[in-house]
């Protein structure tokens, strides 16, 4: 386990500065509005709207807070609750859209705000809705900047308590049930919105308030110009790291994270609904939502035939698991396709694979069913677990394999799966990231000190019981295929299962390999070597640099690319969409 110069700060570079502080962007907006009666301020949830209401207080003009135009708290709920239940983990996917959250007749009542030409501030979630609901010319007249949120640092409010829910003030609930309602409902609605706000071109300024003591504003012409950018040439998106009751301790020194912390289980490396892009003018960095560059260029970024099938969905993602020196994984299943669809009304499931990075010598990873057990018996110990009368015996019913470093075992969803201790695992799977069911969890406590929640009764209902130890063997363990071997590189197919739409390609090489895109998006990572150069043949971008361990991603639109190792022989793995 050695140190990399893994970089947990990529950037793209756009042109002008970046203005700081409250008392520059708002003289900044003086000067460019100056002509403007109405100032919209519209906000991302998870923004500290009391900052923004004090910053552009002291310009003298009226505030109006959108949620004193949104609809009582209980009929927000009443419209909600269908989508987000009363399931402590789950919910189902919204299709409220933003409007529905406003009652015209507040809105009527004000417009003689607007009619009388009086210098106002519209302020919060919908405020470009609002500024055109008020104003009898449709929104004229008016000035637009936009506070966009990376949802890893409304996770971090959620945590503190500190920030709303859209509508409701829910911040009192526990962090578990506040991302939820994020994840089903609030940012389902809100990123459909911003999207319509993009590709009309009525945003003049970008605000970046994800750092509360410095926020940050760019204009809409640099945010376009950097995501034009970066969805034309390799890239990669800020990762963040997370502690878990599981971690370990592989990452503190490889990514050189804080050692003080006790562990670091999860990194997120490549979920663009959830990782941040850094966009850098005069050395200073400007975050948004990873999502954005999917919203603003799904066909470069992701290809004519993907972006057909997933829309503005970016559908693979990579992460790692670390649980080197820490414990093993909960023992788990994820939806089946037609479960995912039925019960929370999403489009494809989690499917992953679980390629080892690197791996202790005891390492083990739990895949598929022993041959000939009794499932009845299963789900009946499972249950008892679950209430605390036993130990489930999981070595009983489950395949217990031995894990070196760069196996790859696949994992179609319905396949009971878990990571044992002391393995480093980059995880490779499509983009759902939270519907993982819990079967057994080896009788320990969650990070807040509480037993975590346990889905036997789901789990149940998607076990495929013929993924039995036969099945692991010739199906989903270790399937390498070599595609071709010459002086300098080896080429393997790694799967993933039939089941699955996600393929993956191995490459080692102690000499420039090429590669190309074919009309669809790659996402590698470099598994081993210090460090390569991605290249363009036809000089379409500027060489990038990787590190061991970063995962980086190739836009659809840059076809043809090679990667040349810096120090000695390298490895990727790579995933791409198969489209036949």
């Amino acid at each position: 386990m050695n140190k990399s110069n893994y970089d947990k700060q990529p950037s793209t570079h756009i042109d002008g500065k970046v203005i700081k502080g409250w008392t520059g962007i708002v003289e900044t907006l003086s000067r460019a509005w100056a002509d403007m009666p109405v100032w919209v301020i519209d906000l991302y949830p998870g923004s500290y709207e009391e900052d923004f209401i004090e910053a552009f207080s002291k310009t003298g003009r009226n505030i109006i807070d959108t949620r004193s135009l949104m609809r009582p708290e209980d009929e927000i709920r009443q419209l909600t609750e269908r989508f987000v239940t009363d399931d402590p983990l789950f919910g189902y996917m919204s299709n409220v859209r933003l409007e529905e959250y406003f009652s015209f007749g507040p809105i009527h009542n004000s417009q003689f705000i607007i009619h009388n030409d009086t210098p106002c501030v519209i302020i919060g979630t919908g405020a470009a809705f609002v500024a055109q609901k008020l104003s009898p010319k449709g929104g004229a007249g008016r000035g637009l900047a936009y506070a966009d949120m990376a949802r890893w640092e409304i996770q971090q409010r959620f945590r503190r308590h500190e920030v709303k829910a859209l509508g409701l003030d829910c911040h009192e609930d526990s962090p578990s049930e506040q991302y939820k309602r994020g994840y089903f409902n609030d940012w389902n609605i809100v990123d459909h919105y911003k999207d319509e706000l993009m590709q009309s071109g009525c945003i003049d300024f970008w605000i970046d308030s994800n750092r509360r003591d410095e926020p940050k504003m760019i204009t809409d012409a640099q945010m376009r110009q950097g995501l034009e950018r970066t969805a034309r040439k390799p890239f990669r998106v800020v990762p963040f790291f997370d502690p878990a009751p599981w971690g370990g301790q592989w990452m503190k020194e490889v990514c050189d994270l804080p050692r003080e912390e006790h562990n670091y289980g999860w990194c997120f490396d490549c979920v663009p609904e959830e990782n941040s892009l850094y966009l850098e003018a005069e050395g200073t960095l400007f975050e948004l939502p990873s999502q954005d560059v999917v919203l603003a260029h799904a066909r470069e970024l992701l290809g004519q035939q993907v972006w057909h099938r997933f829309g503005k969905s970016f559908p693979i993602r990579f992460d790692f698991l670390d649980t080197m020196q820490g414990g093993n994984l909960s023992l788990q299943v994820h939806p089946t396709n037609e479960f995912a669809q039925r019960e929370f009304g999403l489009p494809y499931t989690q499917d992953e694979s679980y390629y080892l990075l690197d791996a202790e010598d005891d390492a083990v990873v739990y895949l598929g069913l022993k041959e000939g057990i009794d499932k009845v018996q299963m789900i009946e110990d499972l249950r008892a677990a679950q209430r605390g009368e036993i130990l489930f015996d999981a070595e009983k019913y489950v395949n217990k394999l031995p894990a070196k470093k760069h196996d790859h075992y696949l994992i179609p969803s319905g396949t009971i799966h878990c990571s044992g201790r002391g393995s480093m695992v980059l995880e490779i799977s499509s983009t759902p990231s939270i519907f993982t069911f819990k079967l057994w969890d080896w009788a320990r406590l969650g990070l807040d000190g509480k037993p975590r929640p346990i889905n036997v009764e789901r789990g149940k209902h998607v076990i495929q019981w013929e993924r039995t130890t036969a099945f692991v063997k010739h199906e989903i363990a270790n399937h390498f295929e070599v595609l071709r071997e010459e002086e300098g590189i080896k080429e393997e197919r790694t799967g993933l299962h039939p089941n699955e739409f996600i393929e993956t390609r191995r490459h080692t090489f102690s000499r420039p390999v090429e590669h190309d895109t074919k009309g669809g998006v790659n996402v590698l990572n470099l598994v081993s070597g210090k460090a390569a150069l991605v290249e363009s043949p036809e000089d379409k971008f500027e060489p990038f640099e990787v590190h061991y361990a970063e995962t980086f991603i190739i836009p659809a639109c840059l076809g043809r690319y090679t990667i040349k190792p810096l120090q000695g022989e390298c490895m990727t793995i790579k995933a791409f969409i198969r489209t036949s």
